[in-house]
This record gives C-alpha cells, sequence and structure tokens, in this order.
C-alpha cells in the first residue's frame, strides 16, 4: 500500500488515544466472541490531519520528563507522539486485522530532514504496509509522514507485531540457540526506571496502552508485567545521543526484549565517525554516528540496540 490519494483519509483533527482504545477493546471483545470476519489483508488507506498545531505546555512537559533542557525546537520523539493519534487511528480500523491492544514495537525507524519549531503547523499522514508472518505471530509496519506547507520533514516507520495471530502460513518459532550469544560493550551509563514511568510518560505522550500502566492490565494483555514504552526508551536514546540538534537527523531503535517496569537497564553510548570509535556518554559531531545498546546486566540479554546520526 502506498498511500495513493485516491485512499486518503481525512479525518477533521487528531483523535483522542483513549478513544481509539476504547473502540479497540469492543472490537476484541466482539472478535473473540465470533461476530464478524476478521480480515486476512491491511486496509488501503492513508489517514491524515491538516494543521496540526503544538501544545506548547505540553512540549514543555515532555522535555521535562527526559530531564532535557526546554527548547524551541522538537524533539525527534515528540513529533511522533504528535503524529502518534493519527497513526493509531489506522491501527484501530475495523477492517485492521491485527488487535491493536496488546501490540509490542520491533523496531522505530526515523529520517527528519531538519529542525521543527514548536509554532509550525503540521500536515500528518500515516499507513500501514508489508503484512507478514513472524515466528511469534503477526507484524505490520505503519509508516507516519510530516509536512510542512508541502515540505516533508519528517518520516518514521514502526514495525508492530500482534503475538499469537496467525494470517496464512506460520514462521519456524526461534529458540534460545539459535540467537548469536550476547556480548555486553563497555557500559557507559545505567538508567533506572521506576514502577511509574509507563504511567507518567502517557500523561505527557497521550499513550495509555494498557501494557505500559500496571502489572494487572498488562498480563491480562498476555505480558509478563508493565513494560516501558519504546518510545520512551528511543526518546531517552535520542536526547542523550544528540542533545541539542541543529540539523537533519536520523536514528533507529530495534528492540529484543520488554523493559520490565521497575527496571534497570546497562547502556553503552560509542560515537563512531571518520572511522574512529570513541566511547561517549553523549554528544555527536555532525555527520558523527552514535551506536547505543541498552540491555540487562542481571539476565545478561539485550533489551535494545540503535543508532542516532545527526547532519
Amino acid at each position: 500500500m502506498n498511500g495513493t490519494a485516491a485512499d486518503d483519509v481525512t479525518l477533521p483533527e487528531a483523535p483522542e488515544l483513549p478513544t481509539l482504545y476504547r473502540s479497540a477493546l469492543t472490537l476484541a471483545v466482539q472478535r473473540r466472541a465470533g461476530r464478524g470476519d476478521v480480515p486476512t489483508r491491511l486496509p488501503a488507506a492513508r489517514h491524515r490531519v491538516d494543521r496540526v498545531a503544538v501544545d506548547l505546555g505540553a512540549l514543555t512537559r515532555f522535555q521535562q520528563l527526559l530531564g532535557s533542557p526546554v527548547r524551541d525546537q522538537l524533539p525527534s520523539a515528540y513529533i511522533h507522539t504528535i503524529a502518534f493519534p493519527v497513526a493509531m487511528s489506522v491501527l484501530a480500523r475495523k477492517d485492521f486485522p491485527l488487535p491493536l491492544l496488546g501490540m509490542v514495537h520491533l523496531s522505530n525507524e526515523v529520517h527528519q530532514a531538519r529542525q521543527v519549531g514548536f509554532h509550525e503547523k503540521l500536515d500528518v499522514a500515516a499507513f500501514a504496509e508489508n503484512l507478514r508472518a513472524h515466528p511469534a505471530g503477526m507484524q505490520a509496519d505503519l509508516v507516519t509522514q510530516v509536512d510542512i506547507d508541502g515540505e516533508r520533514v519528517w518520516t518514521g516507520r514502526s514495525v508492530y507485531l500482534a503475538r499469537g495471530v496467525r494470517i496464512g502460513p506460520a514462521m519456524r518459532e526461534r529458540h534460545d540457540e539459535d540467537r548469536p550469544p550476547f556480548v555486553a560493550p563497555a557500559p557507559t551509563g545505567v538508567w533506572r526506571l521506576d514502577r511509574g514511568v509507563g504511567r507518567r510518560y502517557a500523561a505527557v505522550s497521550g499513550d495509555w496502552n494498557p501494557i505500559h500502566l500496571s502489572g494487572p492490565t498488562a498480563k491480562a494483555l498476555g505480558m509478563r508485567g508493565a513494560i516501558a514504552h519504546g518510545m520512551y526508551l528511543a526518546a531517552r536514546m535520542v536526547d542523550q545521543a544528540v542533545p541539542a540538534p541543529s540539523g537533519a537527523l536520523q536514528w533507529r531503535m530495534d528492540f529484543a526484549a520488554p523493559v520490565l517496569l521497575p527496571g534497570t537497564v546497562t547502556t553503552s553510548f560509542t560515537r563512531v565517525a571518520s572511522g574512529i570509535d570513541s566511547g561517549v556518554d553523549s554528544g555527536a559531531d555532525s555527520g558523527a554516528r552514535v551506536d547505543v545498546v541498552g540491555w540487562s546486566a542481571k539476565r545478561k540479554r539485550p533489551h535494545f540496540t540503535g543508532s542516532v546520526r545527526a547532519g
């Protein structure tokens, strides 16, 4: 699906995420009761909302949660937050084949052409593509595009997994012996996440997915307990790697294992520039890449890998 003009669905405003989650819950109950057919392909639709304004107070609260300086430019991950309701409205459609509730991130990749000021109005569009099997279920890509006055300034691609869902032939499940052994790099820091960080991030992002809010709500959706938002981890990674970007930005995060809350993540930030590697806590030169690993020192397994490039 390429999001052609004929497929556009223009929404009057960005939808409220709690409303989308309630609709998703109702749809999940109906499907479990066998009422209605479950679609087997992605909808050929691109949802869009034009001229989205930034709430300066909400932006400030987002920056404060990350512990980053308050700036007039939008953090790259905050642009995702603004566009997120439009993207979620695609996943909440009745003709979307995967259940919205309980889906988890596998990866996020962003290409940002320039910095975006809080005063600029954003045209947001989102569509889903590439439905395919995964050893643990089914996965699909959710593509989000942000334009300003006809200029594409930000493109994000998120891969989501619906565990236990099968559409078509299944893939062979992976086992621990199939994975190469994890070798932890030299640590440069530690993130300590308390039990309430999921609720605090939900308050500044609007993402009230129950898997992030409490142990009981997460377990009801098949998780071991409440887990950190993938985009919260990504936002911290980008902010630490490039605290104050001035131009283009590219970043990616791949998730290996959820971060249970409360939890501790050992991190490694390594700058790679001109063929020279140097361990760093933060900062990046224009054109440099910062490679990032986060892992559980106790369990000796990775939570995520990522990279950030400025310029």
